[in-house]
């Protein structure tokens, strides 16, 4: 992701609860030389997810699985028109997958392997 964010000045917003992951993310950054790019928030996602500012270009959902239409819930809203939702493990979610399949402003496609990944698309 660093490597795109490289060529388009973005910034990465990641969510850890661990501290000890949060760290050793923090140390691999570090190592890469882009932890200029990164912003590692400790603490619950769900409610520090709260606490970001649109506009979002892609969003990455991989956290505890019953939380994924709460994070969808928070963070439509920040995603802008053209961006993106990634969300993985999406066998695991059916109730998240009802949500991205059935709202006329989202266009959702699946990719199955490995637990699956749907992509989707904020169209307005």
């Amino acid at each position: 992701m660093c490597l795109a964010l490289r060529k388009t000045n973005g910034h990465l917003t990641t969510f850890e609860i661990d501290h000890e992951r949060a760290a050793a993310a923090r140390e691999h950054l570090r190592e890469a030389g882009v932890e200029g790019m990164v912003t590692i928030v400790e603490g619950d996602a769900h409610e520090q997810v709260s606490k970001l500012k649109g506009p979002i270009d892609v969003a990455f959902i991989d956290a505890d699985k019953g939380g994924y239409s709460d994070y969808l819930k928070k963070l439509l809203p920040l995603v802008r028109q053209g961006g993106l939702i990634l969300a993985h493990n999406v066998e695991m979610v059916p109730e998240y997958m009802r949500e991205v399949t059935s709202r006329p402003d989202l266009e959702t496609i699946m990719y199955m392997e490995g637990g699956g990944l749907a992509v989707t698309l904020k169209k307005r």
